[in-house]
């Protein structure tokens, strides 16, 4: 089971974000550490021992949990940790769950995308950039997956500017 990650095991946490995301998706460390004073976002963990086995951390708005980092330890994956992770969050929030994942333009986003899918995600299929992250950091086209399937265009820019407005800081 998830728990919200102690301020102690923030380097583990950040090792594993930083060899599981390519640069541009996530902030240096001070500003990634800087993130969990804010009460919007949390950060939780699957730990054995002393050792992080996966990490989700989450934006909880009114309206929806947006996803804003997940990644299971490279040693410990494809044993079903990760959708254990995704049942947890979904029925500890209980809300429209909202993901960022890159285009279905190869085999490995294409596998995660099918993931995302196995696990109660809709793929919507509206144009989204994901703005600079940080200062020096570039846009990442991407598109959002959400656990409400169906949503139209608007219900999609409410999201896409709650997102600009208190994540990214472009609005």
């Amino acid at each position: 089971m998830i728990t919200l990650m102690q301020l102690c095991d923030f380097d583990k946490m950040y090792q594993i974000m930083s060899q599981s995301f390519p640069s541009d998706e996530f902030r240096p460390y001070d500003e990634q550490k800087a993130l969990l004073d804010n009460p919007l976002y949390s950060v939780y963990t699957l730990i054995d021992g002393d050792e992080m086995k996966a990490f989700i951390a989450v934006w909880n708005f009114d309206s929806f949990l947006y996803v804003e980092h997940f990644a299971v330890n490279p040693m410990h994956r494809n044993g079903g940790l990760g959708s254990q992770i995704l049942s947890d969050i979904k029925s500890v929030f209980q809300k429209n769950v909202c993901l960022e994942v890159e285009p279905p333009e190869n085999d490995v986003s294409r596998r995660r995308i099918e993931f995302y899918k196995r696990n109660g995600f809709y793929l919507n299929d509206y144009p989204y950039i994901q703005p600079a992250i940080s200062k020096g950091k570039n846009p990442v086209p991407l598109m959002l997956m959400t656990t409400e399937c169906g949503l139209n265009e608007k219900e999609l820019d409410n999201i896409k500017y709650e997102l600009y407005k208190r994540v990214y800081k472009v609005c």
